[in-house]
């Protein structure tokens, strides 16, 4: 049986994220300040805070879960993989 990832390892690929996270986050902000190009709302906001809240949640499920190292990896490139489908949807309508 397989472990969950060791706990050095997870709490740096926690802090990797969660950091990364509050910087993407923080960027629209900022570009708002610099150019009338970026026009983000609070639900613009709200949206991605929460995309980014549950990517890094099933980040989180998977260092805890008993999965292989390959395992691992797959699972949190697949959630990565997929909030790129979904912001890109609602950035610019990638299936309309």
């Amino acid at each position: 049986m397989m472990t969950a990832l060791a706990a050095p390892a997870a709490k740096r690929i926690r802090a990797i994220y969660w950091t990364v996270a509050a910087l993407v986050l923080l960027l629209p902000a900022i570009a708002m300040q610099v150019t009338a190009e970026v026009n983000w709302g609070p639900g613009d906001f709200a949206i991605m805070g929460g995309l980014l809240a549950l990517v890094g949640i099933g980040i989180e499920m998977a260092l805890k879960a008993a999965l292989g190292k390959r395992a691992r990896m797959l699972a949190i490139g697949a959630m990565l993989a997929l909030f790129l489908l979904v912001w890109a949807e609602l950035a610019v309508g990638l299936f309309d």
